[in-house]
């Protein structure tokens, strides 16, 4: 792993922080917003205008998108740390703060809304550590330190 690890911010964010944000409102952090058009299935797409990346905004249903929400901001606030990796950043929790199950959910939602992440889940340590590895194409990085509230360096 590297070593280059950033320690969660010590005052918790608002809920309406990172994927929070893109599910609950509907677009993604402020500043980066830009309408993209509909997708071939007929669902709507979110894009930053400079990263190209595409949300699916009506992939989960709305007990789906609350349910994610919630899951969501419980990962944003438990993490342990933060790694930065070649092609995006691992969140590291506590098994006693986050779950397989939970990650595991979280991810199947998220896939569903946003395909152009790759997931990567771990248990490591003897099971003492959950990772949560979110890595995809060049300009990823930007996008996941901006829905996930990655602190800058």
């Amino acid at each position: 792993m590297n070593d280059n690890i950033f320690k969660a911010a010590g005052k918790r964010r608002p809920a309406a922080i990172g994927l929070a944000i893109l599910m609950g409102a509907g677009g993604l952090a402020a500043g980066t917003p830009a309408q993209a058009p509909a997708t071939t299935d007929g669902g709507a797409a979110q894009t930053t205008e400079s990263s190209g990346f595409h949300c699916n905004m009506h992939a989960l249903t709305p007990a789906e998108r609350a349910h994610h929400l919630r899951l969501t901001e419980k990962l944003i606030a438990s993490r342990k740390a933060i790694v930065e990796v070649p092609k995006g950043y691992e969140f590291q929790y506590a098994p006693s703060s986050v779950t397989l199950a939970e990650l595991a959910d979280w991810t199947v939602h998220e896939a569903k809304c946003c395909p152009f992440f790759d997931f990567h889940i771990d248990l490591e340590r003897q099971g003492s550590l959950i990772c949560l590895r979110l890595t995809g194409a060049e300009g990823i990085k930007p996008v996941i330190r901006s829905e996930f509230s990655v602190p800058a360096e």
